[in-house]
């Protein structure tokens, strides 16, 4: 049945509380939405609903400081997020995520709003404070034990886990003590934290990921001041943090395969920039392959290639990074598979520059979603994983994150019509489709994200989840959303 079709009197059966959606699934909560399937019917022929191929994986994909809460449970040490979210003027009405969702508490009940999506793939994020308190040391029994218990009940639903070893809560304790990731000592530190993760969770988990979105962390948290742990650094300072970083990441790799079970995988997720063609014709084209490469020099590409592109050094002059042989070698370590985060575009053309392509400004006029950053262009969904595939031929690609801030209103009864939400989900995974089926070789889909939840610098002012948290009293409501994506896995084709 078409969305069009679907009334308020329709919409079903609010599902409170998060046990309350049980294994009845969110089709339950909206059982009287009509027939389904794409038959045809009289008068009408059957419809194209952009078949995804048998296999492919859907999902959804959380971070541990947006939805765990338990800041202080059971031997969790403070985060560079805990400090800089209790520090006032840093976030959206002195928010932090103390609480969040109280998934630490109540992650049996999130698991079955996973599955009653029909979610067969789940990524979260480990807290390093939570694993080792001071960032290294003795591991913390206790909070390795939280992340075997969340694992157990994922593969008990059906759900296959994929395990992000880093989403920005660094230890406070090596910020402290080393800059965080302004030293080369963080690097260490954290490959020594995925090497025991990766000893203790991979005998269930085959799909690790080191870091998250490397531009959010760094530029954001050690440029801009925006993030945790609000430092502006200098362009040389920057550089070499930013070179720190994506050793960490190198690092990481080779203390996984050292550390976990021989089949364990192995990738990286990135918020890569995203090159689009303003007009799909072959200098465009041409000009936003080379931008892909260029304007993800110091993160992705360096991963990919294990050198820094020339232009990237001569820009940076007398503030490029410093670094060995060795380090470019870890860096690029071989990887399993890419992920991708994808939300916006940034247009490129042709010119008849050193470099061959300029990027085009958005005009004002341009819309976005809820979060005024988030420009909706379905486009990118297909230009990332065509770029990195044919730049860097990567054999296996996920889309770790996808999705939309929209500004959500519980209605009286209990629903939700996130109608924004469900055209932008439905345009790029449309998209999407057009990759797959040209051949692109990604594997599943990540929707960012299961649950509202708290938003780092937006604090609770920005809702993403395909599900309504009230954060007073702890409950989920589904949205027209979670309907949506229900809807799309069963039938594995966008509808």
């Amino acid at each position: 049945m078409s969305i069009k079709n679907f009334s308020r009197r329709s919409f079903g059966r609010t599902v409170g509380a998060a046990a309350a959606i049980g294994s009845a699934g969110v089709s339950s909560a909206f059982s009287s939405l009509g027939p389904q399937g794409g038959d045809e019917t009289e008068g009408h022929p059957k419809q194209n609903f952009y078949q995804f191929p048998q296999g492919f994986k859907w999902g959804c994909a959380t971070a541990a400081y947006q939805i765990e809460g338990g800041a202080k449970a059971d031997g969790r040490g403070p985060s560079i997020w805990d400090t800089f979210s209790h520090k006032p003027g840093n976030t959206y009405q002195n928010e932090t995520g103390d609480v969040a969702d109280d998934d630490y508490h109540l992650y049996k009940e999130d698991v079955q709003l996973l599955k009653a999506l029909g979610a067969k793939i789940y990524r979260f994020s480990v807290s390093w404070p939570r694993v080792f308190p001071q960032g290294t040391g003795q591991p913390n029994p206790k909070g390795i034990d939280f992340y075997k218990r969340l694992v157990d009940e994922l593969l008990a639903n059906g759900i296959e886990p994929f395990c992000t070893l880093f989403h920005w809560d660094l230890p406070q304790a090596l910020q402290d003590k080393f800059g965080g990731w302004q030293s080369r000592e963080t690097s260490k530190a954290f490959a020594e934290y995925a090497g025991y993760v990766a000893s203790q969770l991979s005998d269930k988990v085959q799909h690790f990921f080191t870091m998250n979105e490397f531009s959010s962390f760094i530029d954001l948290g050690y440029r801009e001041g925006r993030f945790a742990p609000g430092l502006k650094l200098a362009p040389g300072p920057l550089n070499q943090t930013r070179h720190n970083a994506v050793l960490a990441h190198g690092l990481a790799v080779q203390a996984i395969r050292a550390k976990g079970k021989p089949d364990t995988k192995v990738g990286v997720a990135e918020n890569a920039v995203v090159a689009v063609p303003v007009i799909e014709m072959e200098p465009h084209v041409k000009a936003s392959t080379e931008a892909m490469r260029q304007l993800n020099a110091p993160y992705l590409t360096v991963i990919m290639e294990g050198k820094y592109t020339e232009h990237y050094l001569q820009a940076a002059g007398a503030d490029a990074p410093k670094y060995t042989p060795e380090d470019l070698k870890t860096i690029s370590s071989p990887l399993d598979f890419v992920g991708l985060n994808v939300y916006t575009p940034t247009y490129v053309r042709a010119d008849d520059s050193a470099m061959g392509f300029a990027v085009v400004k958005n005009p004002s006029s341009y819309p976005h979603m809820a979060s005024s950053w988030l420009n909706i262009g379905p486009d990118a969904l297909y230009w990332s994983p065509r770029h990195v595939n044919e730049i860097w031929k990567v054999k296996e690609l996920y889309i770790t994150e996808n999705g939309a801030s929209s500004a959500d209103v519980l209605t009286p009864d209990g629903k939700v019509y996130d109608t924004d939400r469900v055209m932008y989900l439905r345009n790029y995974i449309r998209s999407l489709h057009r990759a797959v089926t040209e051949g692109f070789p990604v594997r599943g889909y990540f929707c960012w994200s299961l649950l509202d939840n708290f938003e780092w610098a937006d604090g609770y002012s920005l809702r993403f989840g395909l599900y309504y948290v009230d954060f007073k009293t702890q409950k989920r409501y589904p949205k027209l959303s979670a309907h949506f994506y229900t809807e799309l896995i069963s039938r594995n084709a966008v509808v």
